[in-house]
């Protein structure tokens, strides 16, 4: 529950739902999220627009410091909210909405008080992009721990600052490395490379993050010297052609633009900060209307629903599947990653058996006992004719953007479904 805000000097009218607060004897001020209503912190605008209040006023205000922490036990912030930005892709409002996350992740960055990160568990998307607008980071040593940008696996990558921010911070390889591949960092891992400035126990973590916010610390010159060398003009023409060499080897353009625009935009865009925040949202903007992102997005979504449905007694246990590329290929593996019998439908052999090699690679991850992957990779097979949708209990379809196909596939599948 959160606190009455009206107790904080400066922070009076203000009701907080979802934020609360804590000042300590030695003058840091601690805000916790805790997101009404919601199994996990998610950046909602309700919680960024909450966050803003409290920013205003402790700008004018300024304690000695402030440390931001979870008020979860499960994790410091998941994200962005998905759902959200899937409806601000309906009404058109998504470049809105990412300039009113950049410009309250810039009010935090500007805050004369030292600000701190205290991470606890996972740290993903728009979580990360409110760290690296604080001044440091703590992280739990806890394996729960896990920092990261995943939003090139939704088809667009960090918007609200993130992008910026975090190649200057670690230099622009590694940061690129992170952004293309949507990887995570454990905590040990994140300080090695300078994401995060301390590791603690997760019963030191408040502790550990109000000293830092007290006493600050140098970070060591290697690092800041990589922070500036490798963002400069000269090595943005050498580091990008690079890098989208590497990224053509996994995906193409056209079928994958995120990672593309982003080490392009990071490539053009030099100069001070504003212009940078404004390119990465033009661009973030533009990969959000995609139907890659959106097919990504309702990927996303069939995951989850994927999770929270292994095991139980659903009534499926047969999944028919039409379309073998990405959107389709990936619902088909993780389908029968969760348990379930999956035949994977297209209109050519080679679709179906380049879908089938990802899977593979994506059970060789998830599937830790080799003794296993054979047993989870029985459940997903080619089905070139698409005789499986006669049998299954789940059809989804996962083929082009194009009515017209739809309503093709529609008439021909259909009257075959039980």
């Amino acid at each position: 529950m959160a606190t009455n805000a009206s107790a904080v000097p400066g922070f009076d009218g203000l009701r907080l739902q979802h934020w609360s607060w804590q000042m300590r004897d030695d003058g840091v001020l601690v805000l916790s999220l805790d997101r009404a209503g919601e199994a996990v912190n998610a950046l909602s605008q309700d919680v960024l627009i909450e966050l803003d209040g409290l920013l205003e006023r402790l700008a004018i205000d300024p304690p000695k410091g402030i440390v931001f922490a979870s008020g979860k036990d499960n994790g410091f912030i998941a994200g962005a909210d998905i759902k959200e930005f899937q409806d601000f892709d309906a009404k058109g409002t998504i470049g809105g909405a990412l300039q009113r996350g950049q410009q309250v992740f810039q009010r935090l960055a500007s805050l004369p008080s030292p600000t701190v990160a205290a991470i606890h568990g996972f740290c993903m998307g728009g979580g990360t992009e409110l760290a690296l607008a604080c001044d440091y980071r703590v992280a739990s040593k806890d394996p729960s721990t896990r920092i990261g940008l995943p939003e090139v696996k939704l088809g667009i990558y960090p918007g609200w600052g993130g992008s910026v921010r975090l190649p200057r911070l670690i230099g622009a390889p590694d940061a690129l490395d992170l952004m293309l591949t949507g990887r995570s960092l454990s905590a040990s891992a994140a300080r090695a490379k300078g994401l995060v400035d301390r590791t603690a126990e997760k019963a030191m973590l408040v502790d550990t993050a109000a000293a830092l916010a007290l006493k600050g610390t140098t970070r060591p010159l290697r690092q800041r010297f990589m922070g500036w060398l490798t963002n400069t003009w000269a090595a943005r023409q050498v580091i990008a052609p690079m890098s989208l060499k590497q990224v053509a080897r996994k995906a193409r353009r056209e079928h994958y633009p995120a990672p593309y625009a982003l080490v392009e935009t990071w490539k053009n865009t030099g100069g001070g900060l504003q212009r940078r925040l404004a390119a990465e949202r033009k661009s973030v903007a533009k990969l959000a209307g995609t139907p890659t992102a959106r097919n990504l997005i309702r990927v996303f979504f069939l995951q989850e629903r994927l999770k929270s449905a292994g095991g139980k007694d659903h009534g499926i246990s047969r999944v028919h599947v039409v379309g073998a590329g990405v959107m389709g290929g990936d619902i088909a593996a993780w389908s029968a990653y969760k348990g379930f019998q999956v035949t994977l439908n297209d209109r050519g052999q080679e679709y179906i058996d380049k879908a089938l090699s990802r899977a593979g690679e994506l059970f060789a991850k998830k599937v830790k006992d080799e003794s296993k992957r054979p047993e989870v990779a029985a459940r997903l097979k080619g089905d070139l004719a698409g005789e499986g949708a006669a049998q299954a209990d789940l059809v989804i379809e996962a083929i082009i953007e194009q009515p017209g196909a739809k309503r093709e596939l529609y008439a021909s599948v259909e009257p075959a479904m039980k």
